[in-house]
């Protein structure tokens, strides 16, 4: 039995995530169940159809990874009317909070796959065809017995590389040094992926400033904007 259990945790496929067991409040539940499934791509083994999926077909797509509570993701669309986005988050209570301000800020422009995003990837995006993809503040695991679990790896880069069309970009955020360092270095090394500037404190001007990257910053925290454009 445990010869059988070990070679099942060898099979397990790699995941963009670690599922954590989180308190989903009653207005997260119900925004769930009230719109879920206007909001929402259900995960299949196919590519998405985005002329489908979008009312207005003709704007840039931006694909979110790990969108956490998703406040950025609603601010970030509401404000840029012109593009579309595709927001992927695989715990609940982010799910459900993100559809709650969907629903009252009345966004039309996001649409939430709730999956494993190397999945989502594989499956459902086409090459070259993102116009961007944001990583804000991906979970550091800053245990150094823990670093292989961190999100930025060298063969997701490759194919996020792959997705995003000729001068796309990418654009993760960090406000943990150590791991800043690592995913530059990681970039570094991914040919089709070219740095655009040498000032990683410099926050663009469509990422907005959160209220736990403020305290963090009045704390002597600073964060890395690293933002590679596809080549």
């Amino acid at each position: 039995m445990i010869n059988q259990d070990k070679e099942n945790i060898k099979r397990r496929p790699i995941r963009s995530y670690i599922l954590r067991q989180g308190r989903i409040t009653k207005a997260q539940t119900n925004a769930i169940h009230e719109s879920f499934q206007k909001h929402a791509v259900i995960f299949e083994n196919k590519l998405i159809d985005f002329n489908a999926v979008f009312e207005n077909k003709s704007r840039d797509l931006i694909l979110e990874i790990g969108f956490g509570m998703g406040a950025s993701t609603a601010e970030i669309a509401r404000s840029n009317l012109n593009k579309n986005y595709i927001a992927i988050e695989v715990h609940s209570p982010g799910i459900g909070n993100l559809l709650k301000l969907i629903q009252e800020n009345n966004i039309s422009n996001v649409k939430i796959i709730q999956h494993d995003a190397v999945e989502v990837l594989n499956s459902m995006i086409k090459n070259d065809s993102l116009d961007g993809i944001h990583i804000f503040f991906p979970d550091p695991w800053p245990k150094k017995r823990h670093q292989k679990r961190r999100l930025i790896q060298l063969n997701l880069l490759k194919l996020i590389a792959q997705k995003i069309k000729k001068g796309g970009y990418l654009h993760i955020a960090t406000d943990w040094e150590d791991y800043a360092f690592w995913i530059i270095d990681l970039l570094d090394k991914e040919e089709l992926l070219q740095k655009t500037s040498d000032d990683f404190f410099k926050k663009p001007d469509y990422r907005p400033l959160t209220k736990y990257e403020n305290r963090g910053i009045k704390l002597g925290y600073k964060v890395w904007d690293m933002i590679y454009r596809r080549i």
